[in-house]
């Protein structure tokens, strides 16, 4: 069994030095890739293309091979091909029926034939010949130049005839590694996760970024879907997943920050990590999933405001991408389960938030920031290697939201304070106390133990994230509380 590997055209536009890099980095790649499903697998680099032989026992892992194929970035398609010495064109038509003749029964086909070399028949006289007497010897039904069922493709190089099977399409872009490293600010989210998908697939060596406000229930969700994306488009590749707590940094920002100013300043420091995070890694750029007007902290202005943060390179790959299209590519590419189901943390979303921020009116603002809370949150920074973060996690747990309420119970508003103010909960007979999502992970060991507490939030995610949280430090008497309308 024998495939070959043609190059995404605009590495074929390279100089000769950088093309051959660019090969080299793509045949080490298809070499770690494929050695992990089959160590005798053969991958060999030709000028013009990359031939994978595969020895007998590599054909039980055929699906395998043909997906790590289809997922590798830097592949414009790659043929199945059937290999031969050229001798003439009656033995290659007796090739070819050995190959296709079954499946042409009852279709209408086309030869197509691409020719390199010095021979004394033409392409068109090839493409004739095997064409009628495909026709002649099989159960075909016609030759149909414009609307074919079945193209059979030979391809001639010198004295050898390659036969066509199959053609398997690539995802196009640059090999992994052969640009500079970047870092990925990923929540888990359409945007974040397909964002990471595109720097990835144009070569760069991607680290995932994780900023967690709702505790392990949604770090394990974005382990995931980083682990999913590291293993299907960029395994050759050795890369860090690292995971900043940033509940404390969200709760001093809600306390210091003008509400209209706190989603672009929750953007302007977590870039400040990232800028850290990036330097230790030797990395060149952050990679955000932000797009132009989505939500109110991208719009243009504010996108300026939140890059002074940084002196580093900000790429943002969707920036001109419609919602729908996020979402449609992240489909294509396997991600959309994991990202709709991704707990969307709205912890820091303004009631009447600025779209034309000032930057002399954030950087005051910032000055009554306790930047000790920040560097807090770095020295408990954990960094992982990519390929360990699935290991021993199960699947993501869910409460199951309280609808009746027991006489033991007690309802904890965990919403922000604004925010129970203009919308307070009321719940006759029953015991309500307000503290806010960011406090309630530190003050939840002071509580009465033997009260059962119910957390609530307006949509539920971020009492559910924060319920799962305490269960995670040992506590039981806890749970999530969803009225029934």
């Amino acid at each position: 069994m024998k495939f070959i590997v043609k190059l995404f055209p605009e590495i074929t536009i390279k100089s000769r030095p950088v093309r051959k890099r660019f090969i080299q980095r793509l045949q080490s790649n298809l070499k770690i890739i494929l050695h992990r499903i089959e160590p005798k697998i053969k991958v060999v680099h030709l000028w013009d293309r990359i031939d994978i032989h595969c020895p007998p026992q590599a054909h039980g892992f055929y699906d395998e091979i043909v997906t790590a194929l289809g997922d590798t970035p830097g592949i414009a398609h790659v043929i199945q091909v059937h290999q031969y010495p050229l001798e003439n064109l009656e033995q290659v038509l007796d090739m070819v029926k050995n190959v296709w003749g079954q499946r042409l029964s009852g279709k209408r086909f086309v030869v197509r034939v691409k020719r390199s070399g010095e021979h004394d028949f033409t392409s068109g006289e090839m493409e004739r010949y095997i064409g009628a007497g495909l026709l002649a010897q099989t159960q075909a039904l016609k030759v149909d130049l414009d609307t074919p069922e079945v193209r059979v493709s030979l391809e001639v190089k010198d004295d050898v005839v390659f036969v066509v099977e199959r053609r398997i399409n690539g995802i196009g872009g640059y090999p992994q590694g052969s640009q500079e490293a970047a870092v990925s600010l990923i929540s888990g989210g359409f945007d974040s996760i397909v964002a990471t998908y595109l720097t990835m697939k144009r070569g760069a060596k991607t680290h995932f970024l994780f900023f967690n406000l709702g505790g392990a229930a949604h770090e394990t969700g974005v382990k995931q879907v980083s682990y999913y994306l590291w293993k299907k488009f960029g395994s050759a590749a050795r890369v860090k997943f690292i995971s900043v707590p940033f509940e404390e940094v969200v709760g001093e920002l809600l306390q210091t920050i003008h509400h209209s100013y706190q989603g672009v300043v929750l953007k302007r420091m977590m870039l400040r990590v990232g800028e850290r995070v990036a330097n230790k890694l030797k990395a060149e750029a952050l990679i955000t999933g932000e797009s132009i007007a989505q939500v109110s902290s991208q719009t243009l202005t504010n996108l300026g405001v939140i890059d002074r943060a940084t002196d580093k390179l900000v790429l943002r790959p969707l920036i001109t991408f419609d919602k729908q299209e996020i979402i449609d590519l992240a489909a294509k590419i396997g991600a959309y389960e994991f990202a709709v189901s991704m707990p969307e943390y709205c912890g820091v979303i303004s009631d009447r938030p600025s779209v034309r921020a000032q930057l002399k009116r954030v950087e005051a603002d910032e000055q009554n920031f306790d930047f000790d809370v920040l560097e807090h949150a770095l020295a408990r920074t954990v960094v992982s290697a990519i390929d360990t973060v699935a290991q021993g996690h199960d699947e993501q747990q869910v409460l199951c939201p309280n609808q009746q309420l027991a006489a033991n119970d007690v309802v904890v508003d965990v919403r922000a304070v604004s925010e129970q103010q203009k919308k307070p909960l009321n719940l006759p007979g029953v015991e309500i106390i307000s503290v806010p999502f960011f406090k309630i992970n530190q003050q939840f060991e002071g509580f009465d133990q033997s009260r059962h507490y119910l957390l609530y939030c307006e949509k539920g995610v971020m009492s559910q994230l924060h319920a799962l949280h305490i269960k995670d430090q040992g506590f039981e008497n806890v749970g999530v509380y969803r009225p029934q309308y």
